[in-house]
């Protein structure tokens, strides 16, 4: 990539989060600067990085890599340490948490009951579709009919659904139980 290429890419990113499409050579030139032709050598570039391909039409279209956002390091969670940005490797979201995509879905969380768990109100779920699921997982569940999610757990009684703060009871299946997915991951906007 060329010196001002990531800063170009920026611009891109951000365009297509606004607006969820990629502009025209021109609309490109427009927005990162340059002339048209520097425009097409640019996408040209990122074509060969794999941040973008080319649909059918010709337009560019955003690829995965597109996508990815740059890991800068590991920063410790206990005593502090010098801050130092590294630029490290890129991963998608979807590289990261989804494994088997056609068996992936999100499922967003309404209400309280697995706060101890770090699953709050509101954060969204990725959960794997799972036809055997490991006991002691959090799962996404239809109990006597109802979603939930909660730990799937295990005793002399069978299968029941605990969750992960105190105010709430157990649940033991009336009738059935069902287990729907296991929670691989979860993200939350914070603003």
């Amino acid at each position: 990539m060329n010196t001002n290429d990531h800063e170009y890419l920026a611009k891109l990113q951000n365009y297509y989060a606004m607006h969820r499409i990629i502009p025209s050579h021109n609309g490109i030139a427009d927005l990162i600067g340059m002339s048209k032709r520097g425009a097409a050598k640019f996408v040209e570039r990122m074509v060969f990085a794999g941040y973008l391909g080319k649909a059918p039409d010709g337009r560019a279209v955003p690829e995965n890599n597109f996508f990815a956002r740059s890991i800068v390091g590991v920063v410790p969670a206990g005593l502090a340490s010098p801050a130092a940005e590294l630029m490290g490797d890129s991963i998608s979201i979807d590289e990261y948490l989804v494994k088997n995509p056609s068996s992936t879905v999100l499922v967003e969380v309404n209400g309280e009951s697995m706060i101890n768990a770090g699953i709050n109100h509101g954060d969204i779920l990725v959960v794997e579709r799972n036809a055997n699921p490991k006991v002691n997982e959090i799962v996404v569940a239809m109990i006597d009919g109802e979603f939930t999610i909660k730990y799937l757990r295990r005793d002399d009684l069978g299968l029941y659904l605990e969750p992960a703060n105190d105010a709430f009871p157990i649940i033991r299946p009336e009738s059935t139980l069902e287990v729907y997915g296991e929670m691989v991951g979860l993200f939350r906007n914070r603003k």
